[in-house]
């Protein structure tokens, strides 16, 4: 009895795949296995864009097109990426979506991955609901990676439903833009299902993801995220999982259709630019080189607080309840790599205001 998730960006949408599977499933003795990009935030894996099979060392074979990735495999450096720590954290198997020959090649690695397991269920997980994005959306950041499975499991002969958590939680995507499209409600996440994965949410850097947790365990407000400072709105509606029909998901998707037939990342990407306007990777290869000549400063102690107190201030005043650790690095002009030293920094600090896994302003 074997079920398969795509994680449609890859991501948080992996962890969140496994939370779903954990809180639909969890009387089952097996687990899902999880079909995901490696494409993590810069702070982890500083080359843009997606990585394939040959960034990694210690991948397993499943399928001809299709590699596992488990706890011992490593990323090439000076590639980086999550993936085997959840490995090594989870239970569940993740397979690597390798992108580099476009739409065509995922569908031939899902056609191979049904065929050798004969999963019972097949799930597209996408947390925040940008795979439904139209593509002239002017808060859409990351069409990309959505557009290109949600493309694949349209050409796919088997059953596949769509499914839609956290809407608006991405802040890609305006909720109300979307939610004529919403089926039957699978699932509402609650505090005690965010328990499998909570290790994973102390140290993974989505956002969207994050929040969903938050929400899940009874956090409402305002949250800003992004290194643009967006504000996400925590409401009643931030738990709960919702059935789309995958076809009213591609009629609705521009970017998804136009992809369809390709063979290449680069040719999806000249499709992204013209229906979308931009493709994140250019997006990653400018910020990644704007990293590279920034001085990476000190982390002191005194100074990150009282920088601190001046930015909770201000965040208040417009409204802000929360934010994210990924956010306040930026904030406070810290890079990446600094992360988890700030986030320990202000929990033995201030360990009131730690609401896991976000920063309470």
């Amino acid at each position: 009895m074997t079920r398969l998730i795509v994680a449609a960006g890859g991501g948080g949408d992996a962890v969140a795949a496994a939370m779903l599977d954990a809180a639909l499933y969890g009387a089952e003795p097996d687990h899902a296995v999880i079909l995901t990009y490696a494409w993590d935030r810069l702070l982890i894996d500083p080359v843009p864009g997606p990585r394939g099979p040959d960034n990694f060392t210690g991948l397993e074979p499943v399928t001809p097109a299709v590699w596992s990735v488990p706890a011992e495999a490593r990323p090439i450096a000076p590639a980086g990426s999550t993936l085997p720590r959840l490995a090594a954290e989870l239970p569940h198997t993740f397979a690597l979506i390798d992108p580099r020959h476009g739409a065509e090649g995922i569908t031939r690695q899902l056609e191979e991955l049904i065929g050798h397991f004969k999963p019972t269920t097949i799930d597209l997980l996408d947390v925040g609901g940008d795979i439904l994005a139209r593509g002239d959306e002017p808060t859409l950041k990351s069409p990309l990676a959505d557009a290109l499975t949600l493309a694949a499991c349209c050409q796919v002969d088997a059953p596949i439903r769509l499914l839609v958590a956290g809407p608006g939680l991405d802040g890609e995507v305006p909720v109300d833009d979307i939610r004529s499209l919403f089926g039957p409600l699978v699932h509402r996440f609650t505090a005690e299902n965010t328990e499998p994965v909570s290790s994973v949410l102390e140290w993974h850097p989505s956002e969207a993801t994050g929040m969903l947790a938050a929400t899940a365990r009874g956090v409402r407000g305002i949250c800003e995220v992004r290194d643009a400072g967006l504000p996400i709105p925590l409401t009643d509606e931030g738990p709960t999982v919702h059935e789309v029909d995958l076809d009213d998901a591609l009629s609705r998707n521009e970017l998804a259709r136009a992809v369809t037939t390709t063979t290449t990342l680069d040719q999806v990407e000249e499709l992204s630019r013209e229906i979308c306007g931009a493709s994140e990777i250019d997006y990653e290869r400018n910020k990644s080189l704007w990293l590279k000549d920034q001085q990476a400063k000190k982390l002191d102690p005194d100074t990150v607080l009282s920088q601190l107190d001046a930015f909770e201030n201000e965040a208040r005043s417009r409204g802000v309840s929360h934010t994210t650790f990924r956010h306040l690095t930026e904030v406070l002009n810290l890079s990446g790599v600094q992360r988890d030293d700030l986030r320990r920094l202000l929990i033995s600090n201030r360990p009131e205001r730690y609401t896991a896994p976000l920063w309470r302003l």
